[in-house]
């Protein structure tokens, strides 16, 4: 059964951080950055040697960065998911049908971008939400990022690097993430509770 909603959680699933949620934690951390980058590296030296050992070494590492992301997904998407049951919230993410299509990243951010399973890491997530009760409401990504929280102006400017938020209007500034996950949260809000006025 579904639980009493009281609020949400928005999640930003992005590129510096593999989540960011808007009560402000970000599951990512160091060690799995080394690790990521570990694997990546391994990965471009075997697919540059083209022998037959360097290719059964690459199948060989492809099988633990697979099951090192999962495992990564299942702790994060678990630890998601808690937060939302503490703070008896519903869970909102972006509709990302076509990500990887749409994200504009510098070239090595475009590599993590496409080396994460995170269509894994949103099943997960909403899978064990289901099995917790918690609704999970998926809203329009567009401008979440670029959107300022505080006074609502809207500019690719807001963000002067991929990490970093700063309004060009009123000068707020923040972690990219955190803006995009409370940007997230105030529109799943807005259709769960629509303005006075408003029609279906």
């Amino acid at each position: 059964p579904e639980r009493h909603i009281q609020d949400m959680l928005g999640v930003d699933l992005g590129i510096v951080n593999l989540a960011f949620d808007s009560e402000g934690h970000a599951y990512s951390g160091e060690k799995i950055e080394d690790t990521r980058r570990r694997y990546a590296h391994r990965r471009r030296n075997l697919q540059r040697k083209q022998t037959s050992s360097a290719k059964r070494k690459l199948r060989l590492i492809s099988g633990r960065q697979a099951r090192f992301q999962k495992d990564t997904n299942h702790c994060i998407s678990k630890s998601i998911v808690a937060t939302a049951q503490r703070s008896g919230s519903a869970i909102a993410l972006e509709d990302l049908h076509g990500i990887r299509d749409r994200v504009q990243a510098r070239r090595r951010q475009r590599a993590r971008l496409h080396n994460w399973p995170f269509a894994q890491l949103r099943a997960f997530l909403s899978y064990k939400a289901r099995l917790a009760g918690i609704p999970v409401l998926f809203v329009d990504p567009r401008n979440t990022s670029r959107t300022c929280p505080t006074c609502g102006c809207v500019d690719k400017r807001n963000r002067p690097t991929q990490a970093t938020f700063s309004c060009i209007s009123c000068n707020f500034a923040g972690i990219a993430d955190y803006v995009a996950a409370q940007n997230i949260a105030f529109r799943a809000r807005a259709v769960v509770n629509p303005p006075m006025g408003a029609t279906a």
